[in-house]
This record gives C-alpha cells, structure tokens and sequence, in this order.
C-alpha cells in the first residue's frame, strides 16, 4: 500500500508541474504566476478541491502522441472564497501555451455544468494561445461548448473572466459572454485576429499592446471592466468583486454588519451643488459620503467617465449605482455611457441587487457622430434595461433632469419605486436659455426681455416642486438626510414583487 500510495504522490507532484520548471520559470520571467499559484491567491487557503489532475489529450496527429502532459493545460475544480464556494478554472501557459484541446475544454465544460446545478458562480483565468492548431475541428468543437454553457448560465450564476496573457481568436468569445472581465496590464491582451493578421489583411502596423491590450479594452473598447498592475493586485481585485455578488440569480447578495449608523448625517452634502447651475462637481463625493464606510466598487472606471456604475453597501445591503457625473460632459448621455449603463442595470437586474439612480442629467449629448453612430439605438438601450428591470429601484436627482433623460433615467414613468429630488433639482424639457429662446423667438432682438423670460423659466422649472406636485417626486428631502432617506426606501422595498406579460424574452435593441 505505501508503494501505491507513493506512486500517486509522485504523479500528483509531476502534474503540478504543468509543463516543467523551466517553463515556469519563463512564466515567472514574464512577471506572470502559473496557474495553481493563481488559484492560491484568488481562494482561500486550503480550500481549492482539484478536479481531472490526471487528464491527458487524445491527439496522435503531428507527433502529439508522445505528448501527454496530465492535466491537458488547465487546472480545474472549486473552492472558497470569503467562505463562499466557486467553480474555477485555471489555463496553464506552460502546457502546450494554455492552448484549447478537446480535453481542456471538456474539463472546463465540467466545472461549468457543475457550477450552474449546484448554483454557484465560476471564474475563469485566462492564459491561452487559443485554439491547438493540432486538434483542428475538435478543439473549435471545445469552443463553442463552452460558449453554450456561458449562455446557458449567464443570468443564472454571476461569471467573472481574468484574462491573464494572451486570448486570442475563439478564446475571446467566452470571456466577452461573462459578467465582468478583468485585465493585468502589460501581459494580458484579447484579440480576434493578433498584429501579424492584421498587418496582412489591411497593412496595418500594430503592437499587442495597442491591438488588444488593458488600455485599450478598459478606455476604447469597453470590452475589459477593469485592469491592474499585476496578477496579485488582479487576483485580490477579484476577490473583492466577488464579495458584493450573489451566488445566484435565486438569492440576494451577501450582507455585512457595518460600524456605519443608517442614520448617519452628511451635512457637507448640504454644500456640494455650485451656485453656479453650470459649475460641475464629483458624483464620486455624494456616492461615497452616502455609502457605508465610504466605500465604493466602481465597474469600467476608464471608460464614458460621463456616467458612473459600480457597487456599495446602505445599511450593510449591497446596493448597485448609476449615477451621471457633471465632471465629463457634463453629465450628458451618449452612446458609450447608455451601453455601460444598461448593462450594468441588467446585471444588477439579473441578480436581485437594488439599484440607486443619482441623477444630474443634462440630456443627450448632440451631434452628428453621436446620431450617425446611432444615439437613439443605443440610448433606448439604457431605457429599455430600467423598464426592464423589477428589482428595487430608488431615484435621487442631485441638480438638472432634462428632457428624455429625465425619462430614462429610473423616472417614476419607467417604474422607479421611490424618486427623491433635493432642492436644487431641476426637472424640464430644456435649460431655461435654450427653451426661451424657442418660447419666445420673436423677443430675441430685446436682450433685456428675454432674461425677464428666462428669469420667469428658472422660477417656474428650475425647482422640484413641479414635478412632486404631480406626484412625479415622492418628496424633496435635504441633501444631508440622503443615507438615512434612501435607507429607508430601499428597506421598504426588500419584499417587492413585481412581474410583467407573459413572454420568452424582450428584444432588446442591440
């Protein structure tokens, strides 16, 4: 027996080793951790429970066969993270470059059929070369495997992608069908065809880095929520993130017991709106004076900075935020920032988390690139997800609500539950100078006149008071009262129930 049990000790310690030492020691050269040592840092310790160590790929063609190096490239299994469980897997660039054979994906395949029965999320580090060129057909049948199952479970368990070296062609496609994407900068890149590629169907010269890099899919693209220094910084980043969501759609996300009194008075919020209607201010300052401990998780940071999503804490609950920020075009709408917010309310959606809506909205940004780039499209995007969604809603308006982004942002006509405005809100059609100047174009000639008219405007719009007349505002609270105010609203709503027609599914106007 102790002759056995030293054999499987000894096959343990070689499938650890992935592909060698020296291999790894070119992964640590790059800066990069193998993959198990990922997983030390992302779960708990001692927690992970590996799956299919021993698995070897089946391929004989091109000299493969004399090439079975267990495990097949990718470490899988579950563990704990926080004390919650998690499916995860781990691509192995030392093992044939983290390439996808049908072995490795059918491992993949089993934790994530693993995940969605046992109703818990998986995460998925990503290293990899992409398809084993090898395998031909078989491994772009292992792709779309794992593409069914993201569909299959997206909306059902929260998925996180970590995209940690190369993912390039196919492999692109499973992490952009998860629910956030993680980037390390300078040794992450995700690409559907790589420079050479590129510089041969369209001669253009382009680096990695500029092609598919963590700039560019953080800014640009949209495609990556976030991007850190290293794989540490990354690994922990996730852990945080997971720490706000819920293992699944059936539940709520996990709440915390905060040395923060739901009471709590933020008098310096009484002071942070300019006097001037045109001056901007940070969103960032009122999010994190109302948010438990003045902590936020702020989702795609580098990307449409005109509007800011992310996650905190009221009373202990974790609350999703959608709030326009005066600080970049003043807080307009446009295609970029409608996109980034309808997808994270159809998160939030998606998996019972409360959504609070701070809103200084001036409209939608105009312009001939914004409507050829299909405004109106993309905009009812952001529309359609708050119609859409039927978890708590609770709307505060900070300063300006105009026009129809006074209607898309979680208005009482979209079935926002609770709409509060402070005093200095603002709810119209337009700003006071642009609808005088349409009221009364006839006066233009006379200056004096028209800024008694638009005096007369400001008076009569340039409040709240309109709108909570008709019931459009629940009330208008004092600014520093906001945390227990919005407290209490989302406490009110914590049973809601609401369902709407029979249907498959809305058609979403993507």
């Amino acid at each position: 027996m102790q002759e056995i049990i030293e054999a499987l000790e000894k096959r343990r310690q070689e499938a650890r080793l992935g592909g060698g030492q020296a291999r790894i020691d070119i992964q640590h050269g790059k800066g990069k951790l193998t993959a198990r040592e990922r997983l030390d840092v992302l779960l708990d310790p001692d927690s992970f429970e590996e799956y299919d160590m021993f698995v070897t790929q089946r391929c004989t063609d091109f000299g493969m066969g004399d090439q079975n190096i267990p495990g097949d490239g990718v470490v899988t299994g579950w563990g704990t993270i926080g004390g919650r469980m998690v499916y995860v897997f781990s691509q192995d660039f030392t093992v044939f470059g983290g390439s996808l054979s049908e072995t490795h994906a059918q491992k993949i395949c089993k934790i994530m059929d693993l995940a969605v029965q046992n109703r818990v999320p998986v995460i998925g580090l990503n290293d990899s070369g992409g398809a084993r060129i090898q395998e031909g057909v078989a491994s772009l049948g292992g792709y779309a495997e794992v593409f069914w199952r993201n569909v299959q479970a997206s909306g059902s368990i929260p998925q996180i992608s970590v995209i940690m070296g190369p993912c390039a062609g196919g492999a692109v496609y499973s992490p952009a069908m998860t629910d956030f994407i993680y980037m390390v900068r300078d040794t992450s890149y995700m690409f559907v065809t790589g420079p050479d590629v590129v510089k041969t169907v369209t001669n253009e010269i382009v680096s990695a880095e500029e092609l598919g890099g963590a700039g560019t899919h953080t800014i640009k693209s949209s495609v990556a929520d976030a991007a850190f220094d290293n794989d540490i910084e990354t690994l922990l980043e996730v852990r945080r993130l997971f720490a706000y969501l819920p293992l699944n759609a059936e539940e709520k996300a996990p709440a915390l017991a905060v040395n923060d009194s739901a009471t709590r008075v933020e008098m310096s919020l009484d002071s942070i709106i300019p006097e001037n209607a045109n001056a901007p201010y940070d969103m960032h300052e009122v999010i994190l004076k109302i948010a438990d401990e003045g902590e936020f998780l702020e989702i795609q940071r580098e990307h449409a900075g005109n509007i800011v999503v992310g996650f905190m804490r009221l009373d202990g609950q974790v609350t999703g935020v959608v709030a326009n920020q005066p600080m970049v075009l003043a807080g307009c709408l446009d295609i970029d920032a409608s996109k980034k917010g309808a997808r994270f309310v159809r998160f939030c959606d998606s998996f019972n988390i409360p959504i609070l809506t701070l809103v200084d909205v001036p409209g939608f940004l105009p312009g001939t690139a914004q409507e050829y780039g299909g405004i109106i499209k993309n905009g009812a995007k952001l529309l359609f997800a708050y119609a859409e969604a039927t978890v708590p809603k609770v709307t505060l308006i900070t300063r300006k609500a105009y026009g129809g982004a006074y209607d898309v942002m979680a208005s009482k006509h979209i079935r926002a539950d609770v709409n509060y405005a402070w005093p200095s809100a603002e709810i119209a059609v337009m700003g006071a100078r642009g609808a005088t100047e349409i009221l009364y174009r006839s006066e233009l000639g006379d200056a004096d006149k028209i800024a008694r008219r638009t005096a007369d405007y400001e008076a009569r719009f340039a409040n709240p008071f309109v709108a909570a007349e008709r019931g459009f505002i629940d009330d208008v609270i004092l600014p520093h009262n906001s945390r227990r105010r919005l407290i209490r609203a989302f406490s009110t709503l914590k049973n809601k129930r609401a369902e709407g027609p029979p249907k498959k599914h809305g058609n979403i106007p993507l």
